[in-house]
This record gives C-alpha cells, sequence and structure tokens, in this order.
C-alpha cells in the first residue's frame, strides 16, 4: 500500500500554516486536528452532530465542529470544509469528496499529486 502525504500551505480567517496532509482516498471528508484548526479559522458547530464510522467494527467519532479553508497543491490554490477530528493522527487528511470537486489526482507510482490548474480558475458569468 502507497500513502502520499505532503506539507502543504493553508489559510484561513485566523491565519495561515504548513500541515503534512495525508492524501487519503479511503477516507469520505477531508478532517483537520482540533489544534491545526484552531490556528487556522474560527470553529463552526455543526447543527446536528456527525458520528462517522471508522475502520474498527462497531467504532464511531463523534463530529462536532468544522471549518473552511484555502490550501495550495503545487501552488494552485483550492478550498474546502474540513472536519474537527478530535484525536486525529495526521494534522490534517484529504478526503474522496475533496479529490471529486478539485479532479485531484493521485499518482503513487511517483508519489504525487496532480492538480489541473484550469480547475482552480475562478469563473464569473
Amino acid at each position: 500500500m502507497s500513502i502520499i502525504k505532503l506539507p502543504l500551505h493553508y489559510e484561513g480567517s485566523q491565519g495561515e500554516k504548513v500541515l503534512y496532509t495525508l492524501f487519503d482516498s479511503g477516507a469520505t471528508f477531508s478532517c483537520i486536528s482540533p489544534d491545526a484548526a484552531e490556528d487556522l479559522a474560527i470553529l463552526e458547530k455543526l447543527f446536528r452532530p456527525l458520528d462517522v464510522a471508522t475502520a474498527a467494527v462497531g467504532h464511531y467519532l463523534r463530529i462536532e465542529e468544522r471549518i473552511s479553508v484555502d490550501f495550495y497543491i503545487n501552488d494552485v490554490r483550492l478550498s474546502d470544509e474540513f472536519y474537527v477530528v478530535p484525536g486525529l493522527s495526521e494534522d490534517a487528511i484529504l478526503g474522496v469528496n475533496t479529490f471529486q470537486k478539485w479532479r485531484i489526482k493521485l499518482d503513487f507510482e511517483h508519489d504525487t499529486v496532480i492538480v489541473d490548474p484550469k480547475v482552480a480558475k475562478a469563473m464569473l458569468k
């Protein structure tokens, strides 16, 4: 099994920070540790907490907060919502929903992440 983990620059309403980010094709959502989240943005409380299944049978995590931040991959500015996960083993995890939104491709053979800069262009009509 191949793992891609890269330092990414994040920017939020409270500041900016470089976080080692795991690109996880098995995770549905993008997640961030509470400490990293508090450094970047004001935490937004979810109206209804989210109970998320983990890899352990019958084990769930309760998620009660999220943040919205910008992050950069290969100098391309992207943005998304990250759930704040207590006890997260990584600074941040990018999940499949973010991959699909920004058409991010993982190249495990070369341990690289591919983002088409045209996808991130802001279009106003």
